[in-house]
């Protein structure tokens, strides 16, 4: 059979939105760039050798070389939670002849999370924000006066000090990398959901979208200085508790993949996954990677972190097994695919509680996440019948709520310096399930808009022939032997 050739509209439409788009900003804040380092240049010669500062500052702007180190370990491994753990992951889950879309997909979005990273999600994300037309947007969305990475040394070169108040002891160079690598996942996961039948253009373009209008504000709003739910913030009446991302991460992946499969419709036809043993890798890649992500999170290198990381590999170990008893009660057998989705969803349920619970509180929300995800992953789907292929909003919406409900209470103020439900602070519960609502509502409203647009002018789905043949072959010219 002969497989038609796929329009190329839509790919020259991207790479003429992508040139263009670098363009018009390199356009914009190439000045803003040169006026903001030129002082510097003049004043002091300052170098990026020299940027131990003087000694009137130093204890401002040298950055803790063991913090530093652990935080560059911690972004690398996040990485490999991306590429290749998730790749491998999902591209065990699906039929052979899909495998290599599937991988390329993780890799293609680990590149251009990447470049508008560079460009907008870190300053829209995590600096301060400023007026619109007289009006404060601050609480919202962050500022672009780090688009470009514009600044990100010469403010400690004109002995400012380190002007990054989210992590003071790292370079701000280190936490923008660390912090690109959860923007990275969040996107990737989200294509669990849609696998086997998206066009590769409009996953493009939907993800780059998406990254912009729905990441961006939703984790300034928890990990902005200024953000609207931010714990941190003194003057928010609301602070939700998410130490490394259970709603900006997780409930914000899980339900952008909701949408996205509800948009697609079912597959026309499916199958067992092709080869469980590169979901096992996956999953071990992402379990060891999951280290970096929540014991990271605390920014140092000390007692915090090396409780998140043992609550981390507390909970994961509980909810696999936990998954691995249920399926197997209710199944007759265990498999390899239920203990790895198990152990998934006990890193996702333990994420936003890892810097405020204890152990005992993480074995009760890995129990928790076996059981809820596992009901997320089958009986919620079979009741309302969407395909989410790989159980993106089973695992991650599902867990990631849970996790982000049981962390109110659970949390242990002596560990994160708030108290939980089972401390007296029962509003904290409240605060998470108005978090988790929050950010569930707009995650719906901006999501369906950006996959309708995309849909009108590109289309999201590939054609039944297509589908029925494979994407690999037509997406791509390749096929996995």
């Amino acid at each position: 059979m002969t497989i038609k050739k796929p329009k190329r509209a839509g790919l020259m439409a991207l790479i003429f939105g992508v040139l263009l788009g670098l363009f018009l900003t390199v356009s914009v804040y190439t000045p803003v760039y040169a006026q903001d380092q030129a002082p510097a240049a003049e004043s002091s010669g300052v170098t990026v050798e020299t940027l131990a500062c003087d000694s009137k500052v130093q204890k401002e702007c040298s950055p803790n070389s063991g913090d530093t180190a652990w935080m560059l370990t911690s972004m690398a491994i996040v990485l490999m939670m991306t590429i290749p753990g998730l790749a491998l992951f999902y591209g065990g889950m699906v039929r052979k002849k899909n495998v290599g879309d599937t991988v390329m997909t993780s890799f293609a979005i680990t590149c251009l999370i990447s470049i508008l990273w560079l460009f907008f999600t870190y300053s829209l994300a995590f600096r301060e924000g400023g007026e619109i037309f007289g009006v404060d947007v601050g609480w919202f969305i962050g500022g672009l006066d780090r688009a470009g990475l514009q600044g990100i040394l010469s403010d400690i070169a004109n002995n400012k000090g380190n002007p990054n108040s989210l992590a003071p002891t790292i370079p701000e160079s280190v936490y923008s990398m660390f912090q690109l690598t959860f923007a990275i996942i969040t996107a990737a996961l989200i294509a669990g959901s849609f696998a086997e039948r998206m066009k590769f253009s409009a996953m493009l373009w939907f993800i780059g979208l998406w990254a912009i209008f729905v990441y961006s504000p939703i984790a300034h709003w928890v990990w902005g200085p200024d953000g609207m739910l931010n714990s941190a913030n003194p003057h928010n009446l609301i602070g939700v508790l998410d130490f490394a991302g259970g709603t900006v991460v997780h409930v914000n992946s899980g339900t952008a993949g909701l949408m996205t499969a509800l948009m697609l419709g079912k597959r026309t036809d499916t199958g067992p996954a092709h080869n469980v043993v590169l979901t096992m890798i996956g999953a071990s890649l992402l379990w060891v990677g999951w280290f970096g992500f929540n014991a990271g999170s605390a920014v140092t290198a000390g007692l915090q972190a090396g409780m998140a990381m043992l609550v981390t590999h507390t909970a994961t170990a509980t909810a696999g097994f936990t998954w691995m008893i249920v399926e197997w009660l209710l199944k007759g057998k265990p498999t390899v695919i239920g203990i790895c989705s198990g152990a998934v969803a006990g890193l996702v349920a333990i994420t936003p509680a890892s810097g405020f619970v204890g152990p005992l509180g993480a074995f009760w929300i890995g129990v928790a996440a076996g059981i809820v995800c596992y009901w997320g992953c089958t009986g919620l789907k079979r009741m309302f019948g969407y395909d989410d292929a790989l159980d993106t909003f089973g695992v991650h919406a599902v867990g990631g709520a849970a996790g982000a409900l049981l962390t109110g209470v659970f949390a242990v103020q002596q560990y994160g310096g708030t108290a939980g439900l089972l401390e007296g602070n029962p509003g904290q519960v409240v605060n998470q399930a108005i978090g988790i609502g929050v950010v569930f509502i707009y995650d719906c409203v901006v999501t369906l808009i950006i996959l309708k647009v995309v849909d009108i002018f590109i289309g999201l789905r590939v054609t039944k022939d297509v589908e029925r043949d494979g994407l690999d072959l037509a997406l791509h010219g390749e096929t996995v032997q």
